[in-house]
């Protein structure tokens, strides 16, 4: 990790806290292999707040703790729960969080509130383009991949629509559905279209054949193999990637775009254990990890760890897009699901 002189001086305007902080964090960056790791043993545990999937968090924790001695604190809830809570601890001076695993739009919402601090590490080189901001405030440790998923029971693999265009046929009235936070991948789409094609043809879709929405993507997951939504439009890549693997009624497929967003890590500015949190953001950006991570199924950021899914073509969201255009792409999504009323029958 590596803190400039200049940050340190500048924070030194918040109050003596946080400059104590950069005088933290700079003795933390002269520490690498042993004594780094005899640092984090010493501070011996972090905070983490993450969106990360609930059945897998612990296969990841796991092996480091176990590895390294050092205390996982884990708090785990859905991606704008933890962006507020760090938000609004941030704004009261409550150092609780030393790590943060949100998706990229969020984490570059909070590198704009000045919460997150640069961080430096040698696993970068062999990150995928992008995956690593000129600012160094965070780095993506695997893709969430949008994919589609349907019920195997219910629809017939050659029925599967083969473009945005095919799900105005009638036969998909009330068989889809769509995630209500799903403005990134939205955006996406309507743009690969052409803006104005794009959203006439989502309004259309609304129109004729309905797209209710649900909040969660893991909620959305379970109503496809329950039968209740045969086919999900935002469903990650690994959720039926597992469940399929697993014997379960439900399967996988792609249209053009392929929406990608990074799923990130960063350490907070006033990490309290910072030792710990360096330690962690190496170990998840390790080969090692990114390999556990390969073998659950997600997209790894490490270029040099065969992906699980060789053949996808991702476009990847551009946080810095979404958080400038949030408020414009956000309407327009939230306008086009009220437009429907309620679902067709």
């Amino acid at each position: 990790m590596r803190i400039t002189k200049g940050l340190c001086y500048r924070a030194a305007s918040f109050g003596l806290g946080l400059l104590l902080s950069c005088a933290a964090q700079a003795q933390t960056a002269a520490l690498s292999g042993e004594a780094l790791i005899a640092a984090a043993r010493k501070d011996g545990s972090l905070s983490l707040y993450t969106a990360f999937r609930p059945q897998d968090l612990e296969k990841v924790i796991a092996p480091f703790e176990t590895k390294y001695g050092v205390k996982v604190k884990a708090w785990r809830s859905g991606t704008n729960i933890v962006t507020q809570r760090v938000l609004r601890e941030a704004a009261v001076k409550r150092n609780e969080v030393d790590v943060i695993m949100i998706p990229a739009s969020d984490m570059e919402a909070l590198y704009r509130e000045k919460i997150l601090q640069p961080v430096q590490s040698a696993a970068f080189a062999d990150l995928m383009t992008g995956a690593v901001p000129r600012h160094r405030n965070w780095a993506t440790v695997f893709m969430n991949v949008t994919v589609h998923s349907y019920n195997t029971q219910a629809i017939k693999k050659e029925d599967l629509p083969k473009t945005y265009a095919d799900l105005l046929d009638p036969k998909w009235k009330g068989n889809i559905g769509v995630e209500a936070k799903a403005e990134e991948w939205f955006a996406k789409v309507v743009m690969s279209l052409g803006e104005e094609k794009g959203l006439k043809l989502f309004q259309d879709l609304v129109e004729k054949n309905g797209l209710p929405s649900r909040v969660g993507v893991s909620l959305l997951h379970n109503l496809v193999i329950a039968g209740e939504v045969p086919l999900a439009l935002t469903v990650y890549i690994d959720l039926p990637e597992k469940d399929k693997r697993a014997g379960k009624p439900v399967d996988w497929f792609v249209m053009d775009p392929v929406v990608a967003q990074g799923f990130n890590i960063g350490i907070a500015q006033r990490a309290q254990h910072p030792a710990a949190a360096q330690l962690f953001f190496e170990y998840m950006l390790s080969a090692e990890t990114q390999k556990l991570l390969a073998s659950l199924h997600y997209y790894p950021a490490n270029s040099k760890v065969t992906s699980p899914y060789p053949g996808l073509r991702l476009e990847v969201v551009d946080p810095v897009f979404t958080v400038d255009t949030y408020v414009k792409w956000s309407k327009l999504f939230e306008d086009m699901l009220a437009r429907q009323g309620k679902t067709p029958k």
